[in-house]
């Protein structure tokens, strides 16, 4: 079993000593820093479970350096440390994160128990991450519809999901594009491996390439610690490029790279890391016109393009619209933990002949919004009202 891991941070040397004996003895792995500027070079090589840090110091004092403890390094627990405190420092080091505080003197049962408390945390913490990772995702939810378009989607979706094959799905804003990559990664072999998104359009575009392929310390000047991007997290899954035609040329030509050798290069790193994952990509765009602006690669789409999928519109499948409307009430009043409301048909009608400029995701605001302001039963003056 891997021990658990403490870093002490104190200016006193015979301090340090005596915490690292103490927690040595009770079988815990533990690291030493005089120092703000040393812990911080120490936590961008080593990941501790947890710190114990004096509030006086020479330099950054402790309450500086919590504020970037609990910022970069969110999974460790921080206990505060002090000799001339009081009990306005110590809630404010608890309002900024810290699990603990303990005075000095520091009284050894306190100080084990406070230890012990901070990892049992830490653990629990990534139990529950772990569990949640293994409900189904809310956005992986089976897609809706009987129309003939529906149809044809989930027979691709059938046959292209257990190969490894690339997919590009088209389709506009809040047509379910999302989903169709959740169902593939579903249906694939590689469903029981991370699902991995990325949003390329709301990533800055100086940024995608340290999200995709992670960065090495001191690649740039935020750089305080080795980081893995995308590509690696996803390692054995799926790795779903969401609006991919915004993507930055410089970036597409690296994804290409990738593609083409299944190998990436962190920011700022000579070493090349083998990768084993499947891209499905999206876009509401245009691809080949974007290529004939030069604004897209065309090699990167004939290479993310070997199944194409087209998602249709809303208005283009508008018998599928009663359908979603049952699915979004049961799913909407279940979450509100109000009794299932009903809708006349009238308003169903109304609702039809929209022509749902945000499609299903427009539609299922719709329908919330009409849960909540409408009486017990949706009515044709409700969608006229509300809508």
């Amino acid at each position: 079993m891997k021990k658990s891991s403490i870093l002490v941070i104190d200016d006193e040397r015979p301090i340090r000593s005596s915490l690292k004996e103490i927690l040595e003895y009770e079988k815990l792995k533990v690291e030493e820093a005089s120092n703000a500027k040393e812990a911080l070079t120490k936590l961008s090589e080593i990941s501790f479970d947890a710190a114990l840090c004096d509030i006086k110091m020479p330099g950054m004092d402790g309450m500086e350096l919590l504020d970037i403890l609990t910022r970069d390094f969110p999974d460790m627990e921080v206990i505060m440390i002090s000799g001339h405190g009081n009990i306005e420092t110590a809630v404010e080091a608890l309002k900024k994160g810290a699990f603990d505080y303990i005075e000095k003197p520091i009284d050894l049962n306190r100080l084990l128990v406070a230890v012990r408390n901070a990892l049992d945390r830490k653990n629990l913490v990534q139990e529950t991450k772990k569990l949640i990772k293994r409900i189904p995702n809310s956005k992986s939810s089976p897609i809706i519809g009987k129309s003939r378009g529906i149809r044809e989607i989930l027979d691709m979706i059938e046959k292209v999901a257990p190969s490894d094959a690339r997919v590009l799905i088209n389709g506009e804003n809040g047509t379910g594009k999302e989903l169709v990559a959740h169902q593939i990664h579903q249906l694939s072999d590689r469903k029981k491996a991370p699902f991995v998104e990325v949003n390329c359009a709301a990533i800055p575009s100086e940024l995608i390439e340290s999200e995709l392929f992670g960065h090495e310390k001191g690649a740039f000047t935020s750089a305080i610690k080795q980081r893995k991007g995308k590509f690696e997290l996803a390692e054995g899954g799926t790795l779903f490029l969401d609006e991919i035609g915004d993507m930055s040329l410089s970036a597409q030509a690296k994804v290409l790279r990738a593609l083409q050798e299944n190998k990436i290069s962190r920011v700022g790193g000579d070493k090349t890391i083998n990768v084993n994952v499947r891209v499905i990509a999206a876009t509401n765009k245009d691809l080949k016109k974007a290529i004939s602006e030069e604004k897209f690669r065309e090699d990167l789409y004939h290479r993310i393009g070997v199944i194409i999928i087209e998602v249709p519109p809303l208005r283009n499948r508008r018998d599928d619209i009663p359908v979603l409307i049952d699915h979004f009430l049961d799913k909407i009043c279940a979450e509100q933990g109000i009794s299932l409301k009903l809708i006349d048909q009238e308003a169903i009608d109304e609702l039809q002949a929209k022509e749902w400029t945000g499609n299903v995701r427009e539609l299922r605001n719709v329908v919330e919004r009409l849960v909540i302001l409408s009486a017990e039963k949706i009515t044709k003056e409700d969608v006229k009202r509300y809508c």
